[in-house]
Parts: C-alpha cells; structure tokens; sequence
C-alpha cells in the first residue's frame, strides 16, 4: 500500500489550492475526488466568482484577502494565463444597511481604496446599473472577478506539475486515525498518510460529523441573460456588482462574451439533502426573483435567459468560514462551511492549511475562523 505524507480530500476550489502549496513545499501529496479537475457539481464552477478587498462581511477578512490577491498573481505567473480581471465592484445598499458601512468600515481600518458614490454619481459613472431610492453605492476599483474553472485547473496543473498525485472517480466512503496516521477508505481502495487535508465543500459535513458542525447545503442558481446594451459590456467599463435590497442581495458581472450577463440571487437557496442528487432544473421561483431584480436594477438587461447552472453554498450558523485541527486528531486538518464567499480566499487558505498539516499551527490571522466558536 502506497503511503503518503498528506492526503487531500476534495479538489475543487480549496483543494486545488492545498494540493498547489503542499507540492510546492516538496510534500509527497495526493487528491482524492470523486469529480475530475474543473468540475460543475460542487462549488467552484459557473464561469466567474467576485474578488474584493473591501470585506463588509467582517474587516479581520482583509488581511486574508491581501495576501491571497498576491498569490493569485502568483498562480498566473506561473500558469501563463491571466485569472483575475480587475473591472472594479459597485455595491449597492442603504446607508444604514449591511454592506455599505461594511464596505467603508473595512476600507478604513486598512486603508482600501473605495470612492463613496451618490446615486446620481453612479449613474453617470455606471449608467446601465440603477441606485434605487433610499440607497448608496461604493466602488472599490482593485475589485474584480476570477475566472473560477480556469482557476482551479491552473492549480491543479501546477501542482501535478510540481509532483503532486491526483485519482479521480474516489467515492471516500471514510476516514481513521490510529497511532499518528491516517487512513482514507474508498470504495475500492484504502489509502495512508501522516496527514489528513479535508477540502470537500457540500460533502464536508458527513466527514467532520463527529465535530458536530451545524452546516447546512443549499441549492444556489445562476443565470446568464442577454445584454447586447454597451452598458453592460466588460469592454465599456461594467463593472461586477453587488445589491442589499429588501427583497435579498443580488449580484452580476458585465457580459464577458456572447454569453451575457449574468446574475444571481446570494441571499436564499433550497436545503439540499444530498449533493449527489441535488436538482439541476431551473426553479421558476428563483428565475422571477432575479428577473424582478433585473428589471429594477438592470433595465437594459433583456428577460431572455441564454444560460443557467447550479451550484451549492455549505453555510455554517454565522456564514463565516471554518478552518482549524481537529480538536481529537491533530494529523487531520479542514475548511468548511465557506458559505458562498469562499473561493476568492483559495490560496491563502491553503498556505494556512498547509501550515497547520505540517507545523500545527501558522502565521495567518485565521484565529476567528476557528472551530472552538461551536465548542461548549
């Protein structure tokens, strides 16, 4: 039976990442997944994800997202191919709001660089994108978008290039620790290392059951619409952009290609039971929402729906990310319930999680990231 020093469990957006570090670092790695690199079931797909600095989410996020818009820029230097497009970010809300005096809380404290924009000052600057009454919008300009498949491909191709094994079609059935290793059980095969990595997004919770985590996998909708408005168009100066509104927060990014715009709805989402069978039908519900809110919002948009997928958010109680040791084996280390604003965050969480597999502890400011906030 071939050992290992760290086996990785889960390969999409986080584990990609780990899998890119742990090779980097000399580390004899190996991923497991059942889905093969780049792809849609999970979490990390649907053609783009937003990337900001600017956290209202909570500002101790920051110092995180520095340093992951470093290595980011280091992943495409390395890859050869460009994965961050920096178009800017509006965010929209009211004053007295959540994500407005978030976005300049975070600003100020670490000196981020966001113009505060009245609504007549974002329609000129923003034509095509509407500041509802009541409202105010920031821009954070060093905002922008990841393309999210390439993103995960490019890791796991400079981690396979750096050593790192990959096998894929793995069903992980479960995993042990006795004596300071590890075993891993597939359906077909049992694997050893010294070290465990848990990267599995919406499968998470079944392999960190005993933790006793709360998390919860809902169903997330994305759509893409046609806009062949200039308003709209990456090339024109849309930007991504971001709504707190009373019906939910919405979010979109300008029409890269023939492919349109698209749009989502973050807040909301069905409870899914098991993400093998989640339902990938569009859900009639959730396309009015959004439509609702493009014709608010987005007038130019056209209501003719040119794309939809699906993906899931893992949400733990707070919506804020879990990443620590397990308490009992401290061998084994994880990320969960990254609550659908996790993979701008990949490859900083995988130097802490890297960090912690191999030292048992790291640099990083990831402390109220903790699992000790669930322990009694």
């Amino acid at each position: 039976m071939t050992a290992y020093d760290v086996i990785v469990l889960g390969t999409g957006g986080v584990g990609s990442a780990v899998l890119r570090e742990l090779a980097a670092r000399k580390v004899r790695v190996l991923g497991l997944d059942r889905f093969p690199a780049g792809h849609d079931r999970g979490s990390s797909h649907g053609q783009t994800r937003i990337i900001r600095q600017a956290y209202f989410e909570h500002p101790d996020y920051v110092p995180l997202l520095q340093r992951a818009y470093a290595m980011w820029e280091q992943v495409e230097q390395a890859w050869g191919q460009q994965l961050f497009f920096p178009v800017g970010l509006l965010e929209i809300g009211p004053p007295q709001g959540v994500v407005v005096p978030g976005v300049l809380e975070a600003a100020r404290r670490y000196g981020l660089a966001v113009d505060r924009l009245t609504a007549d000052q974002a329609a000129r600057q923003f034509p095509g994108l509407v500041v509802p009454a009541g409202c105010e919008a920031v821009f954070e300009r060093n905002a922008g978008y990841l393309l999210v498949e390439d993103c995960v491909v490019a890791q796991i191709d400079l981690a396979r290039r750096a050593g790192a094994e990959f096998l894929w079609d793995q069903e992980v059935v479960g995993w042990s620790a006795e004596q300071g290793r590890i075993e891993v059980r597939t359906g077909s095969q049992t694997y050893r290392a010294e070290r465990l990595v848990i990267t599995a997004g919406a499968w998470s919770a079944g392999l960190l059951a005993e933790l006793g985590i709360p998390l919860r996998v809902v169903r997330k909708h994305l759509h893409w619409y046609a806009a062949d408005h200039p308003d709209y168009q990456q090339q024109n100066g849309c930007p991504t952009f971001f709504y707190e509104l009373p019906e939910g927060y919405f979010y979109g990014f300008p029409a890269l290609d023939a492919g349109g715009v698209k749009v989502a709805e973050h807040t909301g989402g069905e409870l899914v039971a098991d993400p093998l069978s989640v339902d990938r039908q569009p859900d009639p519900r959730d396309r009015a929402r959004v439509e609702s809110f493009l014709r608010a919002c987005l007038p130019g948009v056209h209501r003719h729906p040119l794309s939809h997928a699906v993906c899931m958010y893992t949400l733990s109680p707070d919506e804020h990310f879990v990443v620590d040791r397990h308490p009992d084996q401290p061998g084994v280390v994880f990320a969960a319930g990254l609550s659908g604003h996790g993979f701008k965050f990949a490859p900083v969480l995988a130097e802490a999680l890297a960090d912690l597999a191999l030292e048992g502890t790291t640099r990083l400011p990831i402390g109220f990231l903790g699992y000790g906030r669930w322990r009694s």
